[in-house]
């Protein structure tokens, strides 16, 4: 994925926030080169890996799969420093860009519409060897539980929800002519190098072609602190 091409979608991201009056934490507007200043002070930002991303899942498809995020916070299961039990993104999904079909083997999340169009979450419970189950799926959307055929689409509007259960299958897409989705999630720790549980073996990070210089370091890019 080429470098300007990340940086354009991180951008599209930033207005797309402005425009629903979200305000981002000070660490969102880090240069690079403020990223050369920052000391230890900030290793909860490094080690937590918060701040800015884009998936593309290594396929560099990423106007068709994948999506522009921010983790705000996020506690650590491997480091006893940050005790924090939970973590909280923004996703930045425009239309025609999907997620694919996953699920977590640990982590609970609540995926919130938080502003513009309607974001669609097709859901499958688990079988034991990690295929679809051909069984209902019991939903729980803003204090509403009911249930749904495997495979069903739950379409979101903005302001509401859904709770993503460890074994639920979903994915993401947008309903057609509804225009790009800022979502919000509120979750337990986040641990992409091992609680994803992709249907289909996927990456999650791009490779990144440099043809222009970075307007924001992703979260996998920060320098280390000066000792």
């Amino acid at each position: 994925m080429k470098r300007s091409k990340i940086n354009a979608a991180l951008k599209e991201m930033e207005a797309m926030i402005q425009k629903h009056c979200f305000a981002l934490p000070p660490f969102c507007g880090f240069t690079p080169k403020d990223w050369e200043q920052k000391g230890h002070a900030y290793d909860e930002i490094r080690d937590n890996m918060l701040g800015w991303d884009i998936t593309d899942y290594g396929l560099g498809k990423f106007d068709q799969v994948g999506f522009s995020l921010i983790t705000l916070r996020n506690g650590n299961l491997k480091n006893d420093m940050y005790t924090k039990t939970y973590a909280e993104k923004l996703l930045y999904i425009k239309e025609g860009q999907t997620a694919p079909m996953h699920f977590h083997w640990d982590k609970m999340e609540d995926i919130i519409n938080r502003g513009g169009g309607n974001v669609l979450i097709r859901v499958y419970n688990s079988t034991e060897d990690g295929q679809f189950a051909d069984t209902d799926v019991t939903v729980n959307c803003d204090g509403r539980a009911f249930t749904v055929p495997a495979g069903t689409q739950v379409k979101l509007q903005p302001g509401e929800s859904i709770t993503i259960y460890p074994y639920m299958y979903h994915d993401f897409a947008l309903e057609p002519g509804t225009g790009p989705v800022l979502l919000g999630e509120v979750s337990m720790c986040n641990d992409d190098e091992n609680d994803n549980r992709f249907y289909e073996p996927i990456g999650r990070f791009p490779e990144i072609e440099e043809d222009e210089p970075p307007y924001r370091l992703l979260c996998t890019e920060y320098p280390k602190a000066d000792d």
